[in-house]
């Protein structure tokens, strides 16, 4: 924790935090789970940050403007969930305000800049959040998703944005944006971990107006892939090289082995269009007009603008309704393109640096949607993962989406596409979408009963602290491990008693030191260098998810999980030691790993 505090000091100018994590606040939390037995827990002394519009007890409340600032009473009930789970809330981080923008520029809290390139935006309106992850401060963080706030900052920074169906976690105890098509969203390095943190929150809230039951599915390939027809627009000064991006994403995405698609984008980009031209923007100003009206000059410029069109004589209840017909239509259009598929678009179609932004904000805040703003009015599970970079530290992403209820497609196809472990065959093609996308003429509404009877009651739903569900049980994550752990060493009975199995033989890229740690017996630490690294060989295994938290949570100090770039590019969780351990330990880099090191020495069986 203490690590927590100095790393999201050290990072103050990146504007990250509102409410940056100290330990006076966590020390609660962490005294909670002293003398608890870590596998009794699912998310045990998990890290996670808090978008500083979704209440946290103890914490105040902002949404980015001081003027609107509160002290909550109770935590939102996906904070409530995440504790009763173990984890451990650090702090709220910022937003662009009222989390209206995809930008990350429009607090008046200061700009968040990228994690990799401080020069370029870091995506909104789940800034923070997203930064918080990506550089270490938490394990994972919460956001929010209406027009693209949870997908849009993950692609932008190398991370997952988890956004499940509309619903699925309960959004009460948020500061709402568009309340009928609001999502609360996590950000993590991993399809495993985001799952792992859908399985503790995802469930019926009946104090929620919003909240629907859908039960976490299992994890599964779609029966096939979508791709765009047409050519797709890329923008910004990186636009070519998204394009190339796109187009290199494409062809592996050819390459899995499951039937590949062309599909009409027209249905998607015009319901984008309707987030901003139809009456949603008028549900923005009904829930902030008064507050907006009553402060004068207490708003961010750019975000007061945005939310003013909301309150435009031209949204009269004729044209809502209209609107509204028009959605639905669209709907019907996609529930039947979509079943059981997954579509696969680009998260943004290029970036900007920070300056730009300020230069025009509404344009750019506008293209960064161009893909994003279709998922929720579509009422659509979405995931975004890491597919590469387009430019030096300018990572770029793409997104699977699903229909409602069928989160477990998106998962399985992430999981595919980062390299893990996906499901053995595509999923059965016995699905009812009809049953989760049946409307009314209200914005954002659904068919209560098609969602709420037999074993979708919210007893049913509620997750439970203690038993894994049946999508953590059948899903995998990969461990790579360059110490004890290895086969023929000490730990590799830890291993096996956390049922994992050995894959491979592999080696990290050059951009690491190996260090003998002061401790006993000794122990390897392997350190990211910032230059002048060395590869080292690991061992990749492969661990049930259900396990891996407990495994993860009993790691010793310097000693943790992180993500590890292997000498063919792909990323896999593994251990990593804190950097603070290098001075005080040898650098072995040399032997090439532990077991070069350790054979050295002549004596007998391994040490």
């Amino acid at each position: 924790m203490l690590e927590l505090v100095r790393r999201a000091k050290e990072d103050a100018e990146l504007n990250i935090w509102i409410t940056p994590p100290d330990m006076e606040t966590a020390r609660p939390y962490l005294e909670r789970l002293r003398g608890t037995d870590p596998t009794s827990l699912p998310l045990w002394g998990i890290p996670f940050a808090v978008k500083d519009n979704i209440d946290a007890a103890g914490f105040p409340t902002t949404a980015a403007c001081p003027a609107f600032a509160y002290e909550p009473a109770a935590n939102a009930a996906v904070v409530e969930r995440l504790i009763a789970a173990g984890a451990i809330p650090l702090g709220k981080t910022n937003l662009d305000q009222f989390a209206t923008g995809l930008v990350g520029t429009r607090s008046p809290y200061g700009e968040t800049a990228n994690a990799l390139r401080q020069e370029l935006i870091s995506g909104g309106s789940s800034s923070g959040s997203a930064v918080a992850v990506a550089r270490g401060h938490a394990a994972v963080a919460l956001g929010t998703d209406t027009a693209g706030s949870g997908r849009v900052p993950a692609a932008l920074n190398g991370l997952v944005g988890f956004k499940a169906s509309v619903g699925a976690w309960p959004s009460r105890g948020t500061v709402p944006a568009c309340a009928s098509i609001d999502c609360i969203t996590v950000f993590a390095h991993t399809t495993e971990d985001a799952l792992a943190i859908d399985a503790a929150v995802r469930g019926f809230d009946p104090e929620d107006p919003w909240s629907r039951a859908f039960p976490q599915t299992e994890v599964a390939l779609p029966g096939k892939i979508f791709l765009p027809k047409e050519g797709l627009p890329f923008f910004g000064p990186f636009g070519r090289e998204y394009e190339a991006a796109w187009n290199s994403a494409v062809e592996r995405i050819e390459s899995l082995g499951l039937p590949v698609e062309s599909i009409d984008y027209a249905p998607f980009a015009e319901a984008a269009s309707l987030l901003y031209d139809g009456p949603w923007v008028a549900e923005r100003w009904a829930d902030l007009g008064e507050f907006a009206e009553s402060h004068p000059g207490e708003l961010f410029p750019v975000t007061e603008r945005v939310l003013r069109t909301g309150a435009s004589s031209a949204l009269t209840a004729a044209s809502a309704f209209k609107s509204m017909h028009t959605l639905q239509e669209l709907r019907r259009k996609v529930r039947l393109a979509l079943k059981d598929a997954v579509l696969i678009l680009p998260t943004c179609g290029g970036t900007w640096s920070r300056e730009q932004v300020r230069r025009d904000p509404v344009a750019a805040n506008s293209a960064m949607g161009l893909y994003t703003n279709h998922c929720n009015l579509l009422e659509l599970c979405a995931i975004a993962v890491p597919a590469g970079y387009a430019a030096a530290d300018t990572p770029f992403g793409i997104s699977c989406f699903a229909l409602a209820g069928q989160d477990g497609l998106i998962g399985g196809m992430a999981m595919l596409l980062q390299g893990g472990t996906p499901p053995a065959k595509p999923a059965p093609d016995d699905s009812a979408p009809d049953a989760n996308m049946q409307g009314t003429n209200t914005p954002g509404a659904s068919a209560p009963d098609a969602n709420t009877q037999g074993a979708n009651t919210p007893d049913a739903n509620m997750p439970d602290a203690s038993t894994p569900d049946a999508t953590t049980l059948n899903a995998y994550t990969p461990v790579a491990v360059c110490g004890l752990h290895m086969r023929g060493f000490p730990l590799e009975r830890q291993m096996a008693e956390h049922s994992a199995r050995f894959i491979r033989q592999s080696a990290t890229a050059a951009k690491y030191k190996l260090v003998r740690l002061n401790t006993s017996p000794a122990k390897p630490g392997l350190i990211r260098q910032l230059r002048d690294g060395s590869s080292i060989e690991v061992e990749i295994w492969e661990m049930p998810l259900a396990a891996f938290g407990a495994f993860a949570g009993a790691i010793p100090a310097p000693l943790g999980i992180g993500r590890i770039e292997l000498e063919d590019g792909t990323e896999v969780p593994g251990f990593l030691c804190e950097g603070y351990a290098e001075s005080e330990s040898e650098d072995i880099s040399t032997f090439g790993g532990w077991r070069g090191y350790t054979a050295s020495f002549e004596r007998v069986g391994p040490k």
